[in-house]
């Protein structure tokens, strides 16, 4: 049989560590690598972008958008984990449990945009609310999110493990304060939502896992529902989802001294789903590894769907 080639742009960053890595436990993939001495040699790394067969773009977004300016080979398919294209109509956005709509575009693009980690946990949330119509779409949405530290990159780690910044950055740290963050833009047109969520993110001093929650009141919704009748939604709308798991609702008297860790699903490429309140108010949780569902792990998932294989091919387990 012969191998696919894939090569991945960007492969010393952590989701291109992380998809090489995930990749080198396939028989099916020949991973070309280019040498790191010629890592900003433009021709090296358009010859192999157009020899693969597969491209991961791990990049930043300029960047991104001129090593997909550089692919002239129409078999070359793509998939980009910047921000550089989540909002670009001419790429398939890689979140296939939305919609059926969404899966059999990611199958058929050469081009799909690999989903923000936060806009993941937000828009299998929101898009599903808002299509069915509970939520309206001029709906005056809020996001809370904790995530590990590593999904800020090589400079973030490295500030969060230096030793004289362990004290200074011992506790949670709101960012984004300027509340423009660069996951909203896609987290608002892929949502289906008029405007974009007032966005509050948080970095926690541990490595990887995140939660992502929205409130909601039962009295704003277009559809008269309770928590416990999202919570009943939720688990028929993604029942055939291999990656998704609806979690009992108010699960939080099962968890370890009632505390909600965000790190439950870390190396995995599950992403949970669960939902506390009551008549009144309701809160709607998503629970992913940000480096696994939020970054590699849906990259390997929508490198799969697009070649016409089992999505889970060497994610179960994983």
């Amino acid at each position: 049989m012969q191998k696919l080639t894939v090569f991945v742009d960007g492969q010393e960053g952590t989701t291109g560590l992380e998809i090489n890595e995930r990749l080198s436990r396939r028989d099916d993939v020949e991973i070309l690598k280019i040498d790191g001495a010629k890592r900003k040699d433009v021709d090296e790394r358009s010859a192999l972008l157009n020899r693969a067969d597969i491209v991961f773009l791990c990049l930043p977004d300029e960047a991104a958008k001129e090593s997909a300016a550089l692919i002239a080979n129409p078999s070359t398919r793509v998939i980009d984990a910047s921000t550089a294209h989540r909002t670009d109509d001419g790429w398939a956005y890689g979140i296939p449990e939305l919609s059926a709509q969404h899966r059999e575009n990611i199958a058929n693009a050469q081009r799909v945009s690999n989903p923000g980690c936060y806009a993941t946990g937000f828009n299998m949330l929101m898009y599903p609310l808002v299509k069915e119509g509970f939520v309206p779409a001029d709906y005056p949405a809020s996001c809370h999110a904790v995530s590990g530290y590593s999904g800020g990159g090589k400079r973030l780690i490295e500030t969060f493990e230096s030793p004289e910044n362990r004290e200074k950055l011992a506790g949670p740290c709101f960012y984004a304060l300027t509340l423009r963050h660069k996951h909203l833009p896609e987290m608002r047109k892929h949502s289906g939502l008029a405007r974009p969520p007032l966005f509050t993110p948080i970095i926690g001093n541990y490595f990887r896992g995140m939660t992502v929650a929205v409130p909601l009141h039962a009295a704003l919704l277009r559809k008269k529902a309770s928590a416990a009748d999202i919570s009943s939604f939720y688990a028929g709308y993604y029942r055939a989802q291999p990656f998704v798991k609806t979690l009992p609702f108010n699960i939080q008297e099962q968890f370890e001294w009632g505390y909600l860790n965000a790190g439950a699903c870390n190396h995995t490429n599950t992403i949970e789903i669960m939902v506390f309140g009551d008549e009144e108010q309701i809160l709607v949780v998503s629970r992913l590894d940000n480096l696994g569902k939020g970054a590699s792990g849906a990259a390997i998932q929508n490198m799969n769907i697009m070649l016409g294989l089992d999505e889970t091919y060497s994610l179960t387990g994983s």
